[in-house]
């Protein structure tokens, strides 16, 4: 059987690198979320894609929202790479109020905010 999931090195895990990118990123805000990337010469690792982290709080929801608004965030991750900033660590930060209404919403808000609205 196939699988269509992602490696986890695309994925950020540790709390120092979540912290780092806190730290050190620039923000882009959106309506109910902000993406906080760092890119360049300011990231530490030696993987040169992007990687994702996704950080929704409690507030948000239930377990199985959030879990759900995770899963949908790392498709379009997967699905839609062009759309986020390329080459850097990247927090998707959801906060109360985030409309998850589907996979193309989260590209397009993401899309509207990098520029990378022609991209396909």
């Amino acid at each position: 059987m196939q699988r269509f999931g992602q490696r986890n090195s695309v994925r950020l895990r540790q709390t120092r690198d979540f912290n780092r990118v806190y730290r050190n990123g620039d923000r882009l805000y959106g309506k109910g979320f902000t993406l906080i990337y760092l890119g360049g010469e300011q990231k530490d690792s030696c993987f040169t894609g992007s990687r994702l982290g996704i950080s929704v709080p409690k507030k948000v929801g239930n377990a199985v929202q959030r879990n759900r608004i995770k899963r949908i965030i790392r498709e379009a991750f997967r699905l839609h790479r062009e759309v986020f900033p390329q080459g850097s660590d990247i927090v998707f930060a959801v906060r109360p109020g985030f409309p998850l209404t589907g996979l193309q919403a989260v590209r397009d808000a993401v899309a509207s905010m990098t520029g990378a609205e022609g991209a396909e």
